[in-house]
């Protein structure tokens, strides 16, 4: 641990952004968030990082970050924090309490001065507003010395098998360097696709299965071997018992397909966009979503497990979620993909230099 950057993880979820962090050579020593189910799953997963139940808008939740890292140097600091209030105070109300957890952001950063950060948020952040919310982020960390940039990222680029976009803040201080993001290391031609991704898991056909389960094939592609690492155990495999009339319906739209290649008088419950919508095997997953039920494996009649859509953002078999079949979906669905963070970690790594 000594020659490696330090970093906290501020909104940390379950910790699918400092998972990637931890991979890329980093250290973490506290993640945060006030879902207590979540952070269940991020300290089981995150080498003895501590797990912090906190208001991150109290000032006194920076003195127990202070506490935690017990002396240590925070070289990095990595978050997600909720922009619903921007939504509903518009830009000359940058500083509305419905901001106030982003701003807690911005003011652990001013308090920490860390060699560099990320951020992590929807990309329709990036235009609120004609982008008035984005421009005053970024004039609020140039004013604090940091030279920043943004970009909006797709997971498949980075070899996630799901079309997942996310807006990234990277602010360097400016006594180190600037930013810049990670290339991607792939294209539309050879993107990881979902049949590459979970092929090689149990059909769940005829059973719904246990948490704690085995394989029943070999890992069928390079991907599948990157996530199984050496695990022979498999976890979190568990499939939705569906009523007849769902699988009778999901079992009438093809590979690929969606409510409107559904016969006349089927579906009539769900018709919108993602309604019925059957991933294709040949492509990356759709972006995944905390558990509504609306997307469903390609070839059977049923939405994807926790394993599945966790393999889907590029959680490695060894990471276990726990809590609910209900909490585990948020958990996985609100997760940054940890390959995503690796590429990103390992150009701040590039950055600011071990130390």
């Amino acid at each position: 641990m000594k020659n490696k950057l330090n970093a906290i993880d501020l909104f940390a979820g379950c910790g699918g952004l400092s998972k990637g962090f931890i991979d890329a050579g980093f250290n973490i020593i506290v993640g945060v968030d006030n879902d207590q189910a979540a952070l269940n799953t991020f300290e089981k997963n995150h080498n003895g990082a501590i797990a912090l139940n906190a208001d991150l808008s109290a000032q006194e939740t920076f003195d127990e970050i202070k506490r935690i890292a017990d002396g240590k140097e925070i070289d990095v600091i990595i978050a997600g924090p909720p922009c619903q209030g921007f939504s509903l105070s518009g830009p000359r109300n940058f500083d509305d309490e419905r901001n106030k957890l982003y701003l807690a952001v911005i003011e652990i950063v001013r308090q920490y001065r860390p060699k560099g950060f990320i951020i992590e948020n929807v990309p329709g952040m990036a235009t609120l507003y004609k982008g008035q919310i984005k421009d005053e982020i970024l004039k609020r960390f140039r004013n604090m010395g940091y030279n920043i940039g943004c970009k909006i990222l797709c997971a498949a680029d980075y070899g996630v098998p799901q079309m997942r976009k996310r807006l990234i803040f990277m602010g360097i201080r400016e006594d180190i360097g600037s930013p810049y993001f990670p290339q991607p290391t792939f294209t539309s031609d050879n993107y990881r696709t979902c049949r590459d991704a979970i092929s090689d898991l149990p059909s769940r056909v005829d059973e719904i299965g246990e948490e704690v389960s085995t394989y029943t094939s070999e890992p069928k592609t390079e991907y599948q071997k990157l996530m199984r690492k050496n695990m022979n155990i498999l976890y979190n495999h568990v499939a939705t018992k569906h009523t007849k009339l769902v699988k009778d319906t999901i079992a009438l739209v093809p590979e690929g397909g969606n409510y409107k290649d559904l016969p006349e008088g089927w579906g009539e419950s769900r018709k919108f966009n993602e309604a019925w919508t059957r991933y294709d095997g040949n492509k990356p997953s759709k972006t995944i979503d905390t558990g509504h039920r609306n997307h469903f494996h390609y070839k059977y009649n049923r939405v994807p497990t926790i394993r599945e859509n966790a393999r889907l953002q590029s959680f490695p078999d060894d990471f276990i979620f726990t809590g609910t079949k209900t909490q585990q979906n948020r958990q996985v669905g609100n997760a940054v993909p940890p390959l995503l963070g690796e590429a990103l970690g390992n150009v701040l790594k590039s950055i600011i230099g071990e130390k």
